[in-house]
């Protein structure tokens, strides 16, 4: 349900075409969220179906058309509500700390490609997260730029503090994991050698 409410978020900001709020939604908050198009355009279709966007064909082309969707009302309220309702934490599934916990299990080189992804992976993430957190800062973020011109400049400080917080936690994320990932490329060269890791002691 979290998808509906990310789109909920984005109409906050201005009416979009589904294919406007699907650039929107992978520019922005699917660095957070991931969904697909298949995903998107469906949901976008309940959505509708129940009252929380509302669509409005517009020319496109030569002679057809598409949907532009605007939040409603009850998608405002139901927004509200959702963003009031505390979250609830799913139970963690965390597959990189999972195999971590049995790492005795794998080969030397296995453990260090598997780190040396890990770092990688977090380096790429890190280099999003923080190309967003510079756009929100100067203010150059598309969705940001929607935003400041649609709400009072009252709300603006609101409005780019609470993103810079959110983003500010996704880099210190990922410099967490990029530093878990280098003690453990750390810890297999100690122990390198220590045992045969092919018969580990089991646990």
């Amino acid at each position: 349900m979290s998808l509906r409410y990310a789109l909920l978020a984005l109409l906050t900001a201005q009416p979009m075409t589904g294919y406007d709020l699907t650039k929107a939604f992978h520019s922005s908050v699917g660095h957070v969220w991931h969904a697909p198009d298949s995903q998107i355009y469906p949901e976008l279709r309940r959505m509708a179906a129940e009252g929380l966007v509302a669509g409005t064909p517009v020319p496109w082309g030569q002679k057809g058309t598409k949907t532009r969707y605007a939040i409603t009302e009850q998608g405002v309220t139901a927004f509200r509500e959702w963003m009031a309702t505390p979250l609830e934490y799913a139970p963690e599934r965390d597959r990189a700390h999972l195999r971590a916990a049995y790492f005795e299990w794998a080969q030397p080189e296995a453990i260090r490609a598997q780190l040396q992804a890990h770092i990688e992976h977090y380096r790429e993430q890190r280099t999003r997260w923080a190309g967003q957190l510079e756009a929100i800062r100067d203010r150059s973020h598309p969705i940001v730029v929607r935003r400041l011109e649609t709400y009072p400049e009252s709300q603006w400080e609101r409005i780019i503090s609470y993103k810079e917080f959110a983003y500010e936690g996704l880099v210190a994320r990922a410099d967490h994991e990029i530093r878990w990932a280098q003690r453990g490329l750390r810890l297999a060269e100690k122990l390198e050698g220590a045992e045969d890791v092919r018969q580990p002691h089991r646990l």
